[in-house]
């Protein structure tokens, strides 16, 4: 058991699936409510269920222990995260979360870009392969023929 939650496989999985319910439940929820608005309720909630975990689990940090380079970049994150929010949940009030979804997907194929640019990480040739048929998959997913 605990080889399966030291996984990293385990716990992308675990993301995909909640990501899924997070995307049905945010397309019902959105439905009366401003999409900016909905956006911060769900900011709330999980700022409440982060506290809540790092409580439980004692895994509180002193803020002075954390570097300024990781501060930068952690707010520079949230900024990303934030603004990633408020245009997933304005698409998903504007169109179909069987097609926003897949489009927001395409996330897959600009990290893939962005990590082998700025990180220097190096994908093989079937890696890349597998990156552009994500991207015509997401294309043809939201597709409305």
């Amino acid at each position: 058991m605990s080889a399966i939650l030291g996984s990293w496989q385990t716990w992308a999985l675990l993301s995909a699936a909640f990501a899924a319910l997070t995307a049905i439940f945010a397309k019902v929820g959105v439905q009366d409510v401003n999409s900016d608005f909905a956006t911060f309720i769900r900011t709330v909630v999980v700022v409440v269920a982060l506290g809540l975990v790092l409580a439980l689990t004692r895994q509180w940090q002193a803020l002075g222990g954390v570097r300024p380079k990781a501060y930068l970049f952690l707010m520079l994150s949230g900024l990303g995260t934030g603004a990633s929010w408020l245009c997933y949940f304005r698409a998903l009030q504007l169109g179909n979360a069987s097609q926003v979804v897949p489009v927001d997907k395409l996330s897959v194929v600009f990290v893939a870009a962005l990590a082998a640019l700025f990180l220097g990480e190096r994908l093989s040739l079937t890696n890349w392969v597998g990156v552009c048929l994500i991207a015509v998959g997401a294309v043809l997913v939201a597709l409305k023929v």
